[in-house]
């Protein structure tokens, strides 16, 4: 059997600081470009990291809403969305330039992701402002979602995206940040939960139902409490397994 390679992102520049622990373990990073966290400054610090360890880049935009970390759904027309996202995607373009570097793909964040999973309205926009950059980049979105079905739609190259250290629902949405059991925070329950979406195409959901879930890229939120010892963990055993993480 062929040893799949698989890509592990982690959402950076959010002020954790914790960006030079995690990038000798990832292949992609998704850098919070102001809407959410954030500035140019903290943009070009995980850019230069990026570059130095061979990592691939990704615009982190978010609904303007810095007060909530861009978890709630902020209330706005979709001219001003559109202008908000393409705005903070530009401000990292900028810094990719003069750092000789690609940008390889765009995830939403948070309430932003969450809503253009289900809202054709909102998946609409992001689409739009992926076209309107016109570069070879690709849309990070999770499988059989309104925005994947659009982008397809839109010959958006996409990769389907699913949650390293999230709980699912049957659904296939994201148990909400709410509950008591949205993250999952053991080493060896991550590896479990990836595991089974890498080889068995499949997720364990809260209620315990294996649904079918496509993956092309595994995301281990950078703001989590253990992120870096998560994804070394992981990483490991997936390495040990033959995989190959790029």
């Amino acid at each position: 059997m062929e040893h799949q390679i698989i890509d592990i992102n982690v959402d950076t520049g959010e002020g954790m600081g914790n960006e030079s622990l995690l990038m000798p373990y990832i292949s992609s990073c998704n850098i919070a470009c102001g809407g959410h966290a954030g500035d140019l400054n903290s943009m070009q610090q995980v850019v230069e990291l990026a570059k130095k360890h061979s990592v691939k880049i990704g615009a982190h935009p978010s609904f303007p809403d810095r007060e909530n970390f861009g978890r709630s759904i902020v209330d706005m027309s979709c001219v001003a969305l559109y202008t908000a996202v393409k705005n903070q995607i530009n401000d990292l373009l900028n810094i990719l330039k003069s750092a000789h570097v690609a940008l390889h793909h765009i995830k939403p964040h948070g309430a932003l992701y969450n809503l253009a999973a289900v809202d054709e309205k909102t998946a609409t926009v992001i689409v739009e402002v992926v076209k309107a950059l016109a570069l070879p980049t690709k849309l990070y979105v999770p499988y059989n979602s309104v925005i994947a079905q659009l982008a397809i739609k839109n010959n958006v190259e996409i990769m389907y995206e699913a949650f390293a250290d999230r709980n699912y629902n049957d659904d296939l949405t994201l148990v909400s940040r709410g509950e008591h059991n949205a993250l999952i925070t053991n080493p060896e329950a991550v590896f479990e939960h990836v595991y089974a979406m890498v080889f068995h195409k499949k997720v364990k959901t809260i209620a315990g139902k294996l649904v079918a879930l496509k993956a092309d890229t595994f995301c281990m939120h950078g703001d989590h409490p253990d992120a870096v010892k998560l994804v070394s963990s992981l990483v490991g055993r997936l390495k040990a397994l033959g995989y190959k993480i790029r």
